[in-house]
Formats: structure tokens, C-alpha cells, sequence
């Protein structure tokens, strides 16, 4: 018989006198506690049950933790049970000095390195930690319980658990290389004041941004991640903008920073404002929607207070249009004239349960169902259209509802065009169901610095950034290169 090294030998031997130890020792509370734990993580039925809880209870970026913890864990236990425990065959550890009220009802009879149980608590607690820490720092404990209920209840060595434990740390931190976007690229980093505990941030909250009512109201969510900032929140009787004007010139004062919780139009406004008093603004997620604060990588108030306490911030393009009053109307998302709207409406709805492809084919299908042609003057030449897309920036892929950017400072509008005629809708369907819609005669895409809109009638309404407003007859837009500088976690 083959001697094993004594490395090997010592380690074992620690293993086994740790393991009498804790076999040894009374744990208050746990005799009633940890076996029920480690039964309840049985086929990770405890994690999946947490995964549903934390989607429900947190939002986007609950989901998106979730389903990272969840995929951490299927990395992990493929692992565990087609190599780990294949390559060492260990055998479980004699349970005669762990007391019978702590062992399992069902022993296993897989063998004993490394724990697959500690190795799906460590994935899942891991991969939901990376994805949102507020929501890693609920779940680690009862990780961490089902990691030492292992050997609480005498089915594993501690370094079967520890191993375990790495195992699914490693698998969590695989699932987030792959699910990076490699195509990011990391924007340069500017000047902004690095304000301790949020000293010298004026933030201004939408109360009526059009989320639901929250457990925890977002001005005290704000307070306790920056307790030095000033918080003024706003309601429906209240002046948005002349409030937004009067954080401005506090923030300006003491050399800070403008902050603003809400959806994409808040943010609209607050971009304008801090904009034109170059002080640097710092978005705080709040409203239906969040397009901008998404293409920052921004889901939590934590990310952008974290940005701001660290002074982390870059330069993003802002784009103008004339107003029906003849104002210079900025945005900060996009620009539309059509079915855009409603089309992002369908698409947002549907994606949760379909999925971002079949969702924009439903989107597409019910626009080209329903949309009113627009008659406009595009470069000199009359056209009827079904929308006008301008986005500030380029968007991703080819698509009449784009969403993500990878670049907010580069400088050009992204212009996209469905028109109507004959047989247009049949092509565009088609397109848009086989995935072709970049190949569409009836769908074109440019890349413009300037983009000029002419013969719009008395009828047409434009949007931009969540509102909607009455079209002047001529429309111009153009473009601010890296005009206002935002906080943003990372840079």
C-alpha cells in the first residue's frame, strides 16, 4: 500500500482533531438550528427559495443577483460532482463522537471531499455579493451556518467544507468574467471632488419619479450612505426645476457636487442645470426608468455614493434639440419622433418574462400593427416614416429600441429611420422576426454630428428622455461633446 506523504499525513491528522473538537464542544442554539439548515439546503432548495425572495424584494438589481447567484451555484456543484468528488475519493467521517441529536436523519453517501453543500452556499452567497454586496452581506451568514453545519452535524471534514467553500467562490468569480460585457470599454476618468460622506453633495429627490412607495423612503436611503449630504426632497406641489436651481447654486458654493434621485426625466433637468454651472452631477437611480444611470453601471445608491466618496467620475456628450418655443432642449438618452415610445413601453414590459430578443419583435410587431405614419423632410427629401430614432451616442446593435451604450462621450448621434410604403410593413415584420432588420429596406441607421428635421405638421409630438412635447415644424439637433462631468463607480 502506497504511504501517503506526511504533508498529507499531518493535514489529515489536523483535520481529524479540529473535527473532534467541534464534535466535542456545545453550541448554544445550534443543536436545533443547523441540522434543519443543512437539510433545508438539500439540491440547493434553500438557495433557489432566497434567489425568489431577493428577486421579488430587489428590484433590477435583486434580479440580476439572483440569477448570478444561481448560475454560481450550477458552476459549482457541476464541479464538485463530475471532478471533485471523482478525484478524491475520500470516505465520510466515522460520526461516533458527534452526538446523535445533530446527525442527519438521511446520511449521504457520496463521498466526503470536497462539500458540496459549502461549495453551493459559498457560490451562491459569492455570486450575489458581486452582483449587489447589500444583498451578499443578508445572505453570507446563512451561508456560512450551512458551510459549518457540515461538520456541525459530522458529514464532512472542515477541509472537505473549506474546500468546498473555494470551489464556489472560484465558480462565482468565473460566472462574472463571463458574464462581463467585453465589449465595454473603461471611460477615462476627470477631475471631481471627492466628498467625504457626501459633504458639500445637494441632492434633490423626485417623490413623484413614479416608482412604487418604497420600505425604505429614498431621502433616508440617501442620508444613511451620505450622511453629510443635503437632501431636499421635492413633491408634486413643489417647482422642480427652481428647486434643482437652488441645489445648483448651494452646491456650487462649497465647491461640491449636484446629486438627483429619479427616473430619466429628473435626471434630464438636473443634466441641464449642472451642466451650463459646470458642477459635476451624481445620479442616484429612482424612476420607471433609468436608462441613463444604467449605462453608468449604476443599479443601487450605494454605487453612486460609493463614486462620490471616492471622487470616481468621467465626461459624457450631452445632445440639444430646438424646442417648440424655440428653447435649446437637452437630452440625455434619446431623441424620437414616431412610435418609439410606446415601442420602448412594449419592449420593457415583455423583456422580464421573454427576454430582450422576442420582446423587441413583439415591440416591433405591435408598433407596425398600430403606428400612424409621419410625413417629415430628412436631408432635403420628403419621406413618410414610422419613427425617427436619435440616440446621443451610439447604441448597440441593429434595432429600432435600443437600450445600452458603450461609449457616452464619442462625439456623434445615432440615427436610425423605419419608413413607411408599400409593403413596408410585411418587410419590417419579416426583418424583425428573422433578426435581418439591419439588412431592411425600410430600416436605416447613420452616425451624424448634426441631424436637421423639417415639414413636420401642426399634429406631431417629439420625446425625449421619458416626455413627450409638441413638435415645432423644423427640429435641429446637435451635440455637446463631454459636456457635463457624472459620478461613476469603477472609472
Amino acid at each position: 500500500m502506497k504511504r501517503r506523504p506526511a504533508r498529507a499525513r499531518r493535514l489529515i491528522c489536523v483535520d481529524q482533531i479540529v473535527f473532534g473538537r467541534i464534535a466535542a464542544r456545545t453550541w448554544p442554539f445550534a443543536e436545533s438550528t443547523l441540522p434543519r439548515l443543512s437539510r433545508a439546503a438539500d439540491h440547493g432548495v434553500l438557495w433557489i427559495g432566497t434567489a425568489a425572495v431577493i428577486a421579488g424584494l430587489g428590484g433590477k438589481s435583486g434580479r440580476r443577483a439572483a440569477g448570478r447567484g444561481l448560475a454560481s451555484l450550477a458552476l459549482a456543484s457541476a464541479v464538485v460532482n463530475t471532478v471533485g468528488k471523482r478525484l478524491v475519493r475520500r470516505p465520510r467521517p466515522l460520526r461516533d463522537a458527534v452526538p446523535a441529536i445533530r446527525q442527519l436523519r438521511r446520511q449521504p453517501f457520496t463521498t466526503s471531499f470536497p462539500s458540496g453543500h459549502a461549495a453551493s452556499a459559498a457560490a451562491f452567497a459569492a455570486g450575489v455579493g458581486l452582483q449587489s454586496p447589500r444583498w451578499g452581506a443578508l445572505v453570507a451568514p446563512v451561508a456560512a451556518s450551512v458551510a459549518f453545519s457540515r461538520v456541525y452535524t459530522g458529514v464532512h471534514y472542515p477541509s472537505d467544507v473549506l474546500a468546498g467553500a473555494a470551489i464556489g467562490v472560484g465558480a462565482a468569480a468565473v460566472v462574472r468574467a463571463l458574464g462581463a460585457d467585453r465589449r465595454e470599454s473603461k471611460p477615462p476618468r476627470v477631475a471631481a471632488p471627492a466628498l467625504d460622506a457626501g459633504e458639500g453633495l445637494v441632492v434633490v429627490v423626485n417623490n413623484t419619479s413614479g416608482v412604487p412607495p418604497l420600505l425604505v423612503p429614498p431621502a433616508e436611503r440617501l442620508r444613511a450612505a451620505l450622511p453629510k449630504a443635503q437632501v431636499i426632497e421635492a413633491t408634486e406641489d413643489d417647482d422642480f426645476p427652481g428647486l434643482m436651481e437652488k441645489a445648483v447654486r448651494l452646491a456650487a458654493e462649497c465647491g461640491g457636487a449636484l446629486g438627483v434621485y429619479g427616473g430619466d426625466g429628473t435626471v434630464n433637468t438636473a443634466a441641464a442645470i449642472a451642466s451650463r454651472e459646470n458642477v459635476p452631477l451624481a445620479v442616484f437611480p429612482g424612476g420607471t426608468r433609468n436608462h441613463l444611470a444604467m449605462n453608468l453601471g449604476v443599479e443601487e445608491i450605494e454605487d453612486t455614493a460609493r463614486a462620490v466618496r471616492n471622487g470616481q467620475a468621467t465626461a459624457i456628450d450631452l445632445a440639444y434639440f430646438d424646442g417648440a418655443d424655440g428653447e435649446r432642449v437637452p437630452f440625455v438618452n434619446t431623441f424620437s419622433i414616431g412610435a418609439y415610445p410606446e415601442l420602448v413601453r412594449v419592449r420593457e414590459r415583455w423583456s422580464r418574462r421573454l427576454g430582450s430578443w422576442p420582446a423587441s419583435v413583439l415591440a416591433a410587431l405591435h408598433v407596425l400593427r398600430t403606428a400612424d405614419p409621419v410625413p417629415v423632410v430628412l436631408g432635403g427629401q420628403r419621406r413618410l416614416v414610422w419613427l425617427v430614432f436619435v440616440g446621443n451616442c451610439t447604441y448597440r446593435g441593429n434595432g429600432v429600441a435600443p437600450l445600452r451604450r458603450s461609449d457616452l462621450a464619442d462625439g456623434v448621434l445615432d440615427v436610425r429611420v423605419v419608413e413607411a410604403g408599400p409593403f413596408a410593413r410585411a418587410r419590417l415584420m419579416a426583418a424583425a422576426v428573422t433578426g435581418a432588420l439591419g439588412r431592411s429596406p425600410v430600416y436605416s441607421e447613420k452616425k451624424l454630428r448634426a441631424l436637421r428635421i423639417e415639414g413636420l405638421g401642426e399634429d406631431a409630438h417629439l420625446a425625449y428622455d421619458g416626455e413627450v412635447s409638441r413638435a415645432p415644424s423644423t427640429v435641429s439637433i446637435a451635440k455637446a461633446y463631454k459636456a457635463l462631468v457624472v459620478y461613476r463607480p469603477g472609472v
